[in-house]
């Protein structure tokens, strides 16, 4: 027992030493490429500093929000870069990128600027004539290899996509209990959320560009593509299978996250509209069901029906492929845009159940405070129909009290004096007249 423990201990050391070896030959590999494509980059960047930025600035051929505008948070990028640089020339990549990390957001910044910037710089090539003229001087020079400004102005959002792979090697490949580990790791999420943010905008960008391009090839505006929340998925030619006694339709369908538009081809001797497209229906998906009529076996072509609230519509094509590409992009658009209002429905039926909670406890606290205020009412009505009888009481206490003291008080000699005295008023009252 104990001689068969002694033979496998060394293979297991020479097994996790070969592990460790082979971790340090991926890491040393990643870390000399990081490097050297590190220098290049930021070779690059002092280029587009020096020949286009500086130049510029001292020269005024572009004025100063003009050239912001084109070349974003560049400088900034590039003195920050300078910095990791050198980090990373003396192999301390985790503290290294634990100071570059703070200010991704130059990248991000200088992301979402960059469709703005290549809009002022396509003006700029149109109106200002020297601005051409110190481009293309400057695009001859050896240093940049034949590469244009408007090649040199992605470079950031390409390089932030490497920084991700690079620190996603150089993590796997270092041992997590060294403080290396920690830094490259925060630094790899730090990365992932701004490479994220950067091709997210990319991606809405493209299709706001799609989109764009569908519209022009509309006649008319009647139609309206561009709509938010809106994506382009598939555009492509298929045949509409008619109903009895009708000729067969072929149509352009234009597939988006939300509407199936089906138009026809202008004339081609159109003055206006030749090489355009006139809409001639649009389906709306929440309320379709798709099925595969046939098309399921290696046949040649393939129908897929399309069943709404109030038609029926059925496509072909002479296409396997494209049926089933059509037919998987179909439900896929139709299962996100149902699974996604299912989700807004459930929120808004949530917020409507607490509003409902709300009102029926405002409703019982107005009912209570309602019922208290109606008892606070009786009893004061009570509390002032008891003080009324009381007072009615004692003012007919007082006056029968008066009236029995007149009548006690009252004497014949009183009211003998009493008549004589109205008497002689009236005597002279007749005197006077």
């Amino acid at each position: 027992m104990e001689l068969s423990t002694k033979i496998k201990s060394p293979v297991r050391c020479n097994t996790v030493e070969n592990q460790r070896l082979r971790w340090e030959r991926k890491w040393s590999r990643t870390a000399k490429e990081l490097v050297e494509t590190e220098q290049r980059y930021s070779e690059q960047l002092e280029l587009i500093k020096s020949y286009f930025i500086d130049i510029l600035k001292a020269k005024g051929t572009l004025k100063e929000d003009t050239r912001k505008a084109v070349f974003g948070s560049l400088e900034s990028i590039c003195l920050v870069n300078q910095t990791l640089l050198v980090y990373l020339e003396e192999g301390k990549f985790g503290i290294g990128f634990e100071e570059f990390c703070p200010h991704l957001h130059l990248y991000a910044s200088y992301a979402e600027n960059m469709e703005y910037a290549v809009k002022v710089l396509q003006e700029q090539i149109r109106k200002n004539k020297a601005f051409v003229r110190f481009k293309k001087l400057q695009e001859s020079r050896p240093e940049f290899m034949g590469m244009k400004l408007e090649d040199l102005l992605p470079l950031p959002m390409q390089r932030i996509y490497k920084y991700k792979h690079f620190l996603e090697d150089l993590t796997a490949n270092t041992s997590p209990d060294s403080t290396e580990f920690k830094q490259l790791t925060k630094a790899v999420n730090a990365v992932y959320e701004v490479s994220q943010h950067i091709q997210d905008r990319a991606r809405s960008h493209e299709n706001y560009l799609q989109m764009l391009r569908v519209q022009k090839l509309l006649k008319g505006r009647k139609t309206k593509v561009l709509a938010s929340g809106r994506w382009f998925l598939k555009e492509g030619w298929l045949t509409v299978v008619p109903h009895k006694g009708e000729e067969v339709k072929h149509r352009m369908c234009f597939l988006f996250s939300d509407i199936l538009l089906l138009a026809k081809p202008c004339h081609s001797l159109h003055p206006l509209h030749a090489g355009k497209f006139d809409c001639q229906s649009v389906y709306p998906l929440i309320e379709c069901r798709v099925e595969k009529v046939f098309g399921h076996t290696r046949s040649q072509g393939g129908l897929i029906s399309l069943t709404f609230e109030r038609e029926k519509l059925l496509l072909m094509s002479n296409d396997q492929g494209n049926v089933n590409d059509w037919y998987r992009c179909l439900s896929a658009a139709i299962g996100q845009l149902k699974s996604r209002i299912t989700v807004v429905h459930k929120k808004h039926n949530q917020g409507g159940r607490a509003q409902q909670y709300k009102d029926a406890i405002t409703s019982l606290e107005t009912i209570s405070d309602a019922s208290q205020n109606r008892k606070k009412q009786n009893l004061r009505q009570k509390r002032d129909k008891s003080e009324n009888s009381n007072s009615q009481c004692s003012s007919f206490e007082n006056e029968s009290h008066v009236s029995k003291r007149r009548k006690l008080t009252e004497n014949p000699s009183e009211r003998f004096l009493e008549r004589q005295n109205t008497h002689e008023v009236e005597s002279s009252a007749c005197t006077i007249l």
